[in-house]
């Protein structure tokens, strides 16, 4: 999962609504599918060698999860959404990875849209899309890439572990969503630690001369982090005011947890994007403060020099007649006036704690 992806987020001007164009990066990674199909007592965990491999599970009163990564494959996606009576526009914006979070009602399922986010090897922040569509007794969830958060949601559901087995495909949805916003804690927690090491870099004083492009990457960091987030309250507000039978009035309960847990990560990033803020009046006012030493050094030496100057220039006059040129020792004397209004600068300075 350490590749970095470059959206096209515009369509091709013309087409026409409901047209399955995949959106993400042009390679080939292989499309994988996996299905659990379960009730309280049994559990069957398959991968699929093809889409048609999933029909199956449309007609059994289990409760069913169906896993797809690669959106690039759109003519399985299609298929899919064929035997599942998916909206064109469902489709559409399944493959079409620049979708802001969002969920949308149909009559027999519903259609969600959030960001999976993550830091790859290199440091860097990825934001994926993962849809999910929520019928009756499944769940099928849409990845671009392998790779994801829901592992431990699959152990549960092998191991029979907490509630999943013993509720419906709502609740499913829950779990998975719920995975997807933990992980959220990780992603901030990350960027707080980014965060609150540069900040003890500009303390001690120790800044790098790239120190400007390093807060600059971090406010970046910050708004992906923000668009991705921040949308989601909204589905889930809707969510919890939905009236469809898809989700039980008992299932409501757990996702008003998850939008506890969301408005605790808004708050960290609002928190997060005003200490970046700061850490950027931080580095400019530590970059003043070096200018300023550096000025103050420049113009302490200027001052020293200012009368010295004056002598030199006084006796470096072409008169003939300048009573100290016939003195024996005017030239030492001379020295000894500079040296001592040299001397005299210097103490002056320190005691008004110039130095």
């Amino acid at each position: 999962m350490s590749r970095k992806r470059v959206y096209r987020s515009k369509k091709k001007l013309g087409q026409i609504p409901g047209s399955i164009v995949y959106t993400g990066e042009r390679t080939k990674p292989k499309l994988f599918l996996e299905a659990f199909d379960y009730t309280k007592q049994n559990c069957t965990e398959k991968e699929l060698d093809n889409i048609e491999e999933s029909f199956e599970f449309k007609l059994t009163d289990s409760v069913t999860w169906i896993n797809i990564n690669g959106l690039n494959y759109v003519n399985e996606i299609e298929k899919l959404g064929k035997h599942y009576e998916l909206h064109p526009l469902v489709l559409e914006d399944i493959v079409n990875i620049a979708q802001r979070p969002k969920i949308d009602e149909y009559e027999n399922y519903l259609f969600i849209v959030l960001k999976m986010l993550y830091y790859d090897k290199s440091q860097t922040i990825v934001s994926e899309q993962v849809s999910f569509v929520l019928g009756k007794n499944y769940v099928l969830s849409f990845q671009e890439a392998e790779g994801d958060v829901f592992n431990a949601v699959r152990d549960r559901i092998r191991q029979a572990k907490g509630r999943v087995r013993s509720m419906q495909s709502d609740y499913l949805l829950y779990t998975l969503i719920d995975a997807i916003v933990d992980h959220y804690f990780s992603v901030i927690e990350i960027l707080g630690d980014k965060i609150e090491d540069f900040e003890t870099e500009i303390f001690s004083g120790q800044i790098e001369e790239d120190a400007s492009r390093k807060i600059q990457d971090l406010k970046r960091e910050i708004l992906r982090v923000r668009r991705a987030i921040f949308p989601l309250r909204e589905v889930l507000n809707r969510i919890e005011k939905n009236e469809s039978d898809l989700i039980q009035q008992k299932t409501i309960t757990y996702y008003r947890d998850i939008y506890d847990h969301l408005i605790q990560v808004t708050e960290n990033i609002d928190i997060y994007r005003e200490m970046i803020w700061s850490l950027m009046d931080m580095y400019m006012t530590t970059i003043s403060n070096k200018m300023n030493e550096v000025m103050k050094v420049l113009t302490i030496m200027a001052s020293i020099f200012i009368p010295l100057t004056f002598i030199a220039g006084i006796y470096g006059m072409n008169f003939e007649y300048i009573p100290e040129l016939q003195h024996r020792n005017g030239y030492f004397v001379v020295w000894g006036v500079m040296i001592l209004i040299f001397l005299g600068m210097l103490y002056y300075f320190k005691r008004k704690k110039w130095l």
